[in-house]
């Protein structure tokens, strides 16, 4: 791997930044924020432990020489190599799976999860973790914890295939566990969840402080998601309860957490993080780069960005466009973004959607454009109809383009948008259809939300400002750490890398 050997800045100072199925491998909002932080700070290092599919993923974006090749974790790859435990290791090692296990499922043992959570680590770091919950007493040992008469979950009757499937879908979720963690500088998720793991052990073998930036409710998204997964109730009860005190734990070990938006920290203080280890930081964007669009569309045109996923709640945007075409028998939604690997059914479910309401002909599905900037000048509307959101850079960059907008009120939408575009609760399409008429209607106020958007952008969201105040949250956390780093070898950081030997 002679990619390794690329010198990095000497005496820089070193970040870690998790991620999982983002950055470098994705693209998407998370995606640019990272590209944009790293490219903003080339006097530091960075290096990138990155929670993928399956490990094969290309790389999405151009590392700059101060950032490392990244190593991958995958999840859905081949099945990690190793042997399984035996004797006395074996069974300490299946005594904290029932620890662990017991934690998910009984209030009285939430206690015991973290503990729990790092004696598993140590046997991912070994390779016997993922052998080990590959058995059959593994399996038994979840059914034995699920038919405790004195828990919830027994009056569900879990059967045998929940178990099974219960304990796989595990032991893909510990999968990063067995990533080499940080030892020195900072360490940053991006996200909460499966990312922040190898952060946690880092935190806890070498003292490395963890920054928690969350853009969405990593938690809030796993409820929407599980709510209408293929798993029974069981299953459901067992990996919500991992995601809730994965985040309860990541909370608590944060050195400082940085959400996207004010709503985040509601969730975050619930959660157990305390209230001044709590700073909201904004996304931002270079005006200079996205520059107002200019003439509008002649033909009545609502246009759309993002990435084809359920999460995005297309199916309410073409149901409000139906709505509006009969209002407006010339309009057009014009839908620009990629098709993620494994959403092609959702693509094919909106477009089935758009046809049966009669519109398939003025719906189209413009895929990945080259210049995002185009996406936005394509509409009189920039249309946001998401069920979940952290603070969307499709959002603030429309608006640094002038365009007026229209959204769902989730996350910090509210915060970004201000009184500078129309705001509508999520899966409403007639709500969201009024709002698309309002402005569609008036040329005038919408040419003046627009103008006061990109105002807005311009004094409160700038890329500039994120940059400093990450640049600044970078020096303050690894302050308390740099001298015992010094003293113990800092060096060795930088020398592993280039000899290949993190990862």
């Amino acid at each position: 791997m002679p990619d390794l050997l690329r010198p990095l800045s000497s005496g820089a100072a070193r970040v870690t930044l998790l991620t999982e199925g983002t950055y470098p491998h994705s693209h998407g909002g998370v995606s640019v924020w990272c590209d944009q932080l790293v490219n903003g700070m080339p006097d530091f290092d960075f290096r990138v432990i990155a929670v993928t599919g399956t490990g094969q993923e290309p790389l999405a974006w151009e590392l700059p020489g101060h950032v490392a090749p990244p190593v991958t974790v995958p999840m859905w790859g081949p099945d990690p190599v190793g042997a399984r435990p035996r004797g006395r290791r074996k069974r300490q090692l299946m005594a904290a799976y029932e620890r662990f296990l017991t934690a998910l499922l009984d209030p009285a043992a939430e206690d015991q999860f973290g503990p729990a959570l790092h004696q598993l680590a140590r046997a991912a770091r070994d390779g016997v973790l993922a052998p080990a919950l590959r058995t059959d007493q593994a399996v038994r040992i979840l059914a034995a914890v699920w038919n405790r008469p004195d828990l919830a979950v027994h009056a569900a009757r879990p059967s045998l295939h929940d178990a099974l499937t219960a304990t796989d879908l595990l032991e893909h979720a510990l999968r990063p566990l067995s990533a080499a963690p940080p030892e020195y500088g900072v360490s940053h998720a991006v996200s909460g969840g499966l990312a922040v793991l190898p952060g946690l052990v880092g935190q806890q073998l070498h003292g490395v402080p963890l920054l928690l930036t969350e853009h969405g409710v990593y938690l809030r998204e796993r409820y929407l998601g599980y709510r209408t997964g293929p798993y029974r109730w069981p299953v459901k009860a067992l990996l919500l309860g991992f995601f809730r005190l994965l985040a309860e734990e990541t909370y608590r070990t944060a050195a400082l957490i940085t959400p996207g938006n004010r709503y985040n920290r509601l969730w975050e203080e619930q959660g157990g993080a305390a209230p001044h280890l709590i700073r909201t930081v904004y996304n931002g964007v270079d005006p200079a780069a996205f520059p107002a669009a200019g003439p509008e569309p002649e033909v009545p045109t609502l246009s759309w960005a993002g990435r084809v996923d359920p999460i995005k709640d297309l199916e309410t945007l073409i149901r409000a466009f139906a709505l509006v075409r009969a209002e407006i028998p010339d309009a057009r939604l014009r839908l620009f973004g990629g098709t993620p690997r494994g959403g092609e059914s959702y693509r094919e479910r909106c477009e089935a959607l758009a046809a049966e309401l009669g519109h398939a002909d003025a719906v189209v599905f413009e895929g990945r454009v080259d210049d995002i900037r185009d996406a936005y000048a394509a509409g009189n509307v920039v249309m946001l109809s998401s069920i979940s959101e952290g603070f969307p850079f499709t959002l603030i960059e429309a608006m640094s383009c002038g365009r007026a907008t229209v959204s769902t009120d989730v996350g910090g939408v509210r915060e970004a948008v201000g009184e500078t575009g129309l705001v509508v609760p999520p899966r409403e399409p007639e709500a969201m259809a009024r709002a698309a008429l309002e402005m569609l209607r008036d040329p005038v106020r919408r040419s003046a939300m627009g103008e006061a958007a990109r105002l807005r952008v311009i004094e409160q969201f700038t890329l500039r400002q994120t940059i400093d105040t990450f640049r600044a949250i970078y020096t303050e956390l690894a302050q308390g750490t740099e001298d015992t780093a010094v003293d113990t070898g800092a060096n060795t950081w930088r020398e592993d890398l280039h000899a290949g030997a993190i990862g």
